[in-house]
């Protein structure tokens, strides 16, 4: 019994972080997550943010229109989350992820003569 309740347990546990890959065309993207740089496309997010989360991204790249965009915790069942709510209310709050990535096309700033 002491052997399934740790299993439970550890699977609650990992099953909070939720990941995903934030893509740009082109490549190469600066990425902004909630207002604080994080690194180039494509980057590789992840947080223990419960359900419904909502994260803000912007894009930025020289010769490229500024890009905003969100994606929230709610698109992609956690199994793991989901059978250790079944014992254990609380990681019911992880049972959502992000899809596992995000594409963005940016635009090409206009060229004044």
């Amino acid at each position: 019994m002491k052997r399934l309740l740790c299993l439970i347990l550890a699977i609650s546990v990992t099953a909070c972080a939720s990941n995903t890959v934030i893509n740009s065309t082109p490549n190469g993207a600066q990425v902004y997550v909630n207002g604080e740089k994080a690194g180039t496309t494509p980057y590789a997010y992840s947080d223990t943010k419960i359900i419904g989360s909502t994260n803000t991204v912007l894009l930025k790249k020289d010769g490229y229109q500024d890009f905003v965009a969100s994606f929230s915790r709610n698109d992609n069942v956690n199994v793991g989350a989901l059978i250790g709510g079944l014992f254990l209310f609380v990681p019911f709050l992880w049972v959502m992820n992000y899809k596992p990535t995000y594409s963005y096309e940016l635009e090409e700033l206009k060229k004044t003569n």
